[in-house]
């Protein structure tokens, strides 16, 4: 067979191997960690007040600041847009 059938297959024994438990030569990439309570005292706002401007309830930032949850896919990205630049979400969000 082809080059591309002999890469594909190597690939489908790294993962049937990766899937038993052996990690030799497999590396896992795994998202940084985000301070929540610290991007959020950045902005100097409240719990309430950070949760009603960015949309976000209550009870997921208590949950994402007590570590018992970690923020996924779009709330990850928002609240890593805010830690660089809030006032860009704060615009982007305001009712006109």
């Amino acid at each position: 067979m082809g080059q591309a059938f002999t890469e594909i297959s190597e690939g489908l024994k790294d993962a049937a191997d990766h899937a038993k438990g052996n990690k030799s030569g497999v590396v896992e990439h795994a998202p940084q960690a985000l301070d929540v309570r610290a991007i959020r005292e950045k902005t100097s706002m409240s719990q309430e007040r950070f949760c009603a401007t960015f949309g976000i309830s209550i009870g997921t930032l208590r949950h994402w600041e007590q570590g018992l949850r970690r923020p996924r896919g779009a709330a990850r990205v928002l609240l890593k847009v805010v830690d660089q630049n809030p006032m860009a979400v704060i615009t982007a969000v305001q009712e006109k």
